[in-house]
């Protein structure tokens, strides 16, 4: 750092106070300058320099004027949050589903793709790129602003040199190396995380999660993986794997409610579902197509005995996360889980209840919608708005 710009300096100071006077305009929205002075503690005069640097270095712009006591108006200042952007997405087997996402978090238009099944027909890199312009159009925004993209998949990549992915549902995707081939061909930060992961996030911001000092998600969709947050902090495991329980081996009791199961993605996955829809009359196949006939307000009797069946099953294969992690509230997530909302929560617990000596509270998810996109864009507004924040400081110390 040069010598004007030491610890103590007018410069040094400066950037503190215009990163704290951005941050307030970040968190509170329009503010006048009194009301910034209130809140960054500083006096008129020096709120009147920091809103002239911001202005100066477009980082904010002014939105009007307010009336005041007396008649008299004061001028009004918003952040500029239209640079730089992130761009969170999830995907799966089937779909692609991505939004543009600002400093503030806010909600933007979410675009929607239908994935090719031929492994040959897939790219990471084309996919990806496609997702940022896409997201961007939709949004009305400038894709050569996005500087990160956030990717929840349903697996994991290793963080290690190799950075190996794990995940059975994206075919084409390279198994190694995949953050730094996607980092160096869009020439964009890339973050790669586990679907299950963002889904806590979304919990512990919006949903079940809440005012939690611990939670565990259990997700149950296609797919089956679990979560661990811990007074806010997610415990990811030394090699990026904590919750992959889908590869479990079965106990003897949880074998015995389906002998042909041997895993806890075989007990209370999207091929045991389809299963037991079929075994309570529903004469449709594949997982996708059975969760949507489920749906269908005419069969509530079906749905009830399916998530009667499964939720004994699903007490089974929480025992390990209870063992493990003690958590005092279980959220079942996961478009099984909130297929069978708060009645199929109930009947896990009381099922827990029979078979163990753990008494966890155990809740339907309350993230409606798009847990995992939801999830990535709340971590990745929090770095969107870090870099924002960096850029203020290098300016005002330039």
């Amino acid at each position: 750092m040069a010598a004007n710009s030491s610890t103590g300096t007018p410069s040094w100071l400066g950037a503190v106070n215009d990163r704290a006077g951005l941050a307030v305009l970040l968190e509170q929205g329009p503010l006048t300058r009194n009301r910034i002075c209130e809140l960054v503690g500083v006096s008129k005069p020096t709120a009147s320099q920091m809103m002239s640097r911001l202005l100066a270095a477009g980082f904010i712009e002014e939105r009007g004027r307010t009336s005041g006591s007396a008649g008299r108006s004061a001028v009004v200042y918003a952040a500029r949050t239209d640079r730089p952007l992130g761009v969170a997405l999830d995907l799966d087997a089937f779909e692609l589903r991505a939004t543009v996402v600002d400093a503030t978090g806010d909600e933007r238009p979410v675009v929607r793709r239908t994935l090719p099944h031929d492994p040959t027909e897939r790219s990471p890199v084309d996919e990806v790129s496609r997702a940022i312009a896409d997201a961007s159009e939709a949004a009305g925004t400038d894709p050569d602003v996005v500087h990160s993209v956030v990717i929840g998949i349903p697996g994991y990549v290793d963080p290690g040199e190799t950075g190996e992915l794990f995940s059975e549902t994206l075919p084409g995707w390279p198994v190694r190396g995949l953050r730094s081939i996607l980092e160096g061909e869009l020439g964009r930060e890339v973050r790669i995380e586990n679907d299950v992961n963002l889904a806590a996030v979304a919990e512990r911001e919006l949903g079940a999660g809440v005012d939690r000092d611990v939670f565990a998600v259990l997700w149950l969709g296609n797919g089956v993986g679990a979560s661990f947050d811990v007074a806010g902090d997610l415990h990811r495991g030394s090699f990026g794997g904590a919750g992959e329980i889908g590869f479990l081996p079965l106990s003897v009791a949880a074998s015995a409610l389906d002998p042909s199961a041997r895993t806890a993605q075989d007990l209370v996955g999207g091929r045991a579902v389809a299963l037991l829809a079929r075994r309570h009359g529903l004469d449709v196949a594949g997982y996708h197509a059975v969760r949507e006939a489920l749906a269908e307000p005419d069969a509530e009797a079906v749905r009830a005995g399916v998530f009667h069946d499964l939720a004994e099953r699903v007490a089974h294969v929480a025992l390990p996360l209870l063992a493990t992690l003690d958590p005092g509230r279980l959220v079942l997530a996961g478009p099984s889980a909130s297929l069978g909302g708060d009645a199929f929560a109930a009947e896990v617990e009381r099922g827990i209840r029979r078979i163990s000596r753990w008494y966890p509270e155990v809740v339907a998810t309350r993230v409606d919608r798009d847990p995992v996109l939801r999830g990535a864009r709340i971590q990745l507004a929090a770095r969107v708005r870090e870099e924002l924040l960096d850029t203020v400081a290098s300016v005002s110390l330039a």
